[in-house]
């Protein structure tokens, strides 16, 4: 009996390490020790077990997931044109209201051609019986074999539902969006954890806070590229951030243009003073601390001479570095006006030159101040310290004036009487 090891990544491409494990011996031998190797990040880990008898020729072939059964189902859609997908996973046909129920075979690696053709061999297995004994029944099953094998032709739709979450559809067009395939995720009925060994089938299930649910699930909607406007989705999370509050972070993919977006916002209600935040860079580890810009921050550098306004690049949760890179390609990268008639030798020259002093600053080369002054007090950077004061930051609560009032619409807001 042989085994090997195979990595699924997540974007969709499979690896077999065939040989990778020596023949399972019952010698005590030192060489026939069990073989470590190390998983690849961000992959499922599967094992392929495969049995042949020298003598009767027979074989068999069996897949056993070695991760955890996923936190929801997964249900794929596949439009069959040509046969050139790899799966593992029970399956349905409805065009020939064909379904193979789970726990009826055991885990498999194959192509679809090689998955219609265990299921031929599996309606064939008694035919020469049936021929003798119900040759109706043999028939009809002979002509759904016939059905079945012209499937090998195209043009039929496969149907992949798994509760436990831990089949796969190969995407021959990884990273791009294979048209012809469809995956979503559901929550599990109570009768599938059953099935499943999670719990008992009549366990009561515990009122849930709603705001708990949010708290420990990402939440997702529809919505448009704001790219292409094609249509994508939108990945929404509450997130506690340590010593400071809890925040929303949303994160857009668009599967068309590959455009990305991810923003944040305060969980929280407009602090009653303001926040200003001064961090002096002494190491280039500063720029691993964690930092929450929300859209009403300013962000200073008083040695550049350099000031951005709020709202210039949004909401972002990320790393000192991070926000450092957002201002680079905001200010030199993505600057409309560096090409083109626009464009001007004495303003390339200097929008190159800040570039310059930014990777400098990066790399811990720079003798900085940055500020994030925020009139909202929902801004926050790291305390590496935390939680003893870090002496090298700084954060002073300052009453806001009638002019921060007025940009954050707080002066025509009534909180008391609103009724009247």
């Amino acid at each position: 009996m042989n085994t090997y090891c195979a990595d699924v990544a997540s974007r969709g491409s499979l690896e077999l390490g065939s040989d990778v494990f020596k023949e399972i011996s019952a010698d005590n031998d030192e060489d026939n020790q069990p073989t470590e190797i190390e998983s690849l990040s961000n992959t499922l880990t599967i094992i392929i077990s495969s049995f042949t008898c020298p003598n009767c020729s027979w074989s068999n072939t069996e897949i056993q997931s070695a991760g955890r059964i996923q936190d929801q189902g997964i249900a794929y859609t596949l439009k069959v044109n040509l046969l050139c997908h790899l799966i593992f996973a029970t399956t349905r046909i409805p065009e020939l209201d064909f379904e193979i129920p789970p726990y009826t075979q055991k885990g498999s690696l194959s192509t679809i051609e090689g998955l219609i053709d265990r299921a031929v061999e599996g309606l064939a297995q008694d035919q020469q019986l049936r021929n003798a004994t119900a040759p109706e029944v043999a028939e009809k099953i002979d002509e759904f074999i016939d059905k079945l094998k012209n499937l090998k032709e195209g043009g039929f739709t496969l149907v992949i539902d798994d509760p436990s979450g831990n089949s796969f559809v190969e995407n021959p067009f990884a990273p791009q969006k294979d048209e012809a395939l469809s995956v979503s995720h559901y929550k599990r009925t109570p009768q599938q954890d059953a099935q499943l060994g999670i719990k008992a089938e009549d366990e009561e299930e515990k009122p849930s806070n709603d705001i708990d649910c949010m708290r420990n699930e990402v939440l997702t909607f529809n919505t448009n590229c704001p790219e292409c406007n094609a249509p994508a989705s939108t990945n929404m999370k509450l997130v506690q951030i340590p010593h400071f509050k809890e925040v929303i972070i949303m994160a857009t993919n668009c599967d068309d243009c590959g455009h990305r977006t991810n923003e944040v916002k305060s969980g929280g209600a407009t602090e009653e003073l303001g926040t200003k935040i001064t961090l002096h860079l002494t190491d280039v580890s500063d720029m691993s601390r964690d930092l929450l810009k929300s859209e009403t921050c300013s962000i200073l550098i008083p040695e550049l001479e350099f000031e951005l306004g709020m709202a210039a690049v949004g909401g972002k949760f990320t790393t000192l570095e991070g926000l450092l890179k957002d201002i680079k390609d905001l200010i030199v990268s993505k600057n409309p006006f560096t090409c083109g008639d626009s464009s001007t030798s004495d303003r390339t020259e200097k929008l190159k030159l800040f570039g310059e002093k930014i990777d400098k600053i990066m790399a811990g080369e720079m003798d900085v101040h940055i500020v994030l002054d925020d009139p909202a007090g929902n801004s926050y950077l790291q305390n590496v310290y935390a939680p003893d004061p870090d002496p090298e930051m700084t954060t002073e609560k300052y009453t806001r004036t009638f002019e921060q009032n007025e940009d954050l619409g707080l002066n025509d807001m009534k909180t008391e009487g609103y009724q009247e």
